[in-house]
């Protein structure tokens, strides 16, 4: 049987400390969190390899475990500190909102399918605030201090910029898949500043890809 302590102390040291991501208390948090809880049955023995993981489809398409140096690079520019109020968007089995909670972050948790709602619960428990409903509809709890998008948006997600306050930052995965970047987003007043910080790859989310041009 894997020793998933020892994976994790491994995914550490040689995914995320050699992928830039030096923060103490994301590492730290990142050691503590059992990864191998939040993924289907029976994928436990996979939960730390250094890839994106797929798993059920939905009324969004397929969500997604990003991989372990992606998404602590997303989590670390977040800059999140003790009472950081944060949404996690598309949660999936509720992995980045357990290491967001770790932080010290009040959590808010949105998912649209049903099945994995009930699957994060019984993991996260009332550790977080799960919310099921559409991922471009505001979320209880607003406005944010931070935002994690776990899926690749098309388009500019302004439906979620909305939601921050001022001063406020969302990271998403943004872009057309071959040409996507990790991207962070700054609210200023009633503007936002947008930053590419790396290249990546995340499924799509439904509720934020392209619309399809017309046919000839």
């Amino acid at each position: 049987m894997l020793d998933y302590a020892q994976a994790r102390r491994l995914m550490v040291d040689c995914q995320l400390r050699t992928f830039d991501v030096n923060n103490v208390a994301v590492l730290d948090a990142f050691d503590t969190v059992p990864r191998e809880r939040f993924v289907p049955p029976g994928r436990e023995d996979f939960a730390y390899i250094d890839q994106t993981l797929t798993f059920d489809t939905g009324a969004d398409g397929i969500r997604a475990m990003p991989a372990p140096m992606l998404l602590a690079r997303l989590i670390q520019a977040l800059k999140i500190r003790p009472g950081t109020r944060a949404l996690d968007v598309g949660t999936g089995y509720g992995y980045g909102a357990a290491v967001l909670r770790q932080l010290g972050a009040e959590v808010v948790a949105l998912e649209s399918d049903p099945d994995l709602i009930g699957a994060a619960r019984e993991r996260l428990g009332d550790t977080v605030n799960l919310v099921q409903g559409a991922l471009t509809a505001p979320a209880k709890g607003g406005p944010f201090d931070a935002i994690l998008v776990e899926g690749r948006v098309e388009v500019r997600p302004q439906a979620l910029l909305d939601q921050l306050r001022d001063d406020g930052r969302l990271v998403c995965v943004l872009g057309p898949h071959r040409n996507a970047k990790a991207t962070l987003f700054v609210r200023a007043g009633d503007a936002f500043g947008a930053r590419p910080l790396f290249d990546a790859s995340l499924p799509a989310l439904k509720s934020f890809a392209t619309e399809p041009g017309f046919a000839f």
